[in-house]
């Protein structure tokens, strides 16, 4: 992780929580619900049904867009927190 924290100066916007990004749409955050969520292998799109209306969605919360989604499936993947499985799925890292 010490490489995320030597980004350029704007780099952690999206990632951690800041007065312009509340704790509900951080990356991190949206990614700890997909990791919450994928208690097995599945494809994307499955992924995608599971955190919008799986266990941990957040009512309160502003609806999680695509392209969110696909950013913090981008971060968990670049820190090994998710792989490939079988069949075109992504599985939690062992």
């Amino acid at each position: 992780m010490r490489h995320i924290s030597q980004t350029t100066r704007g780099g952690l916007e999206v990632i951690l929580p800041t007065k312009g990004i509340g704790a509900d749409r951080a990356l991190l955050t949206i990614g700890a619900r997909i990791i919450e969520e994928l208690d097995e292998a599945a494809t994307v799109s499955g992924i995608w049904y599971l955190v919008r209306h799986g266990k941990s969605e957040d009512r309160d919360a502003p609806p999680l867009t695509f392209d969110w989604f696909v950013l913090a499936l981008d971060l968990l993947y670049a820190t090994g927190a998710i792989q490939h499985g079988p069949a075109n799925t992504l599985r939690r890292a062992r």
